[in-house]
């Protein structure tokens, strides 16, 4: 899927010069930008959907207690 996105002329001319070093199209580390961003975004924007699901009474929570239980952990 083509994308297009406006980067700042700052934000552009470090990534210029990141290709122009080491041989590598702006697209590979763009494409690299996203996988690895991407990971991090879901990390926190699913966490955070969560907790204000938990915070509305929405999400089933387990105390510590009950989790251990039900691992059979309990000493």
């Amino acid at each position: 899927m083509a994308t297009s996105i406006r980067l700042d002329p700052a934000t552009e001319q470090r990534l210029d010069h990141l290709a122009s070093e080491t041989g590598r199209t702006k697209a590979y580390y763009l494409r690299e930008l996203v996988a690895k961003g991407l990971d991090e975004l879901e990390d926190y924007y699913l966490a955070a959907a969560t907790l204000e699901r938990v915070r509305k009474g929405q999400e089933k929570t387990f105390s510590a207690a009950e989790v251990r239980k039900d691992l059979g952990l309990e000493n």
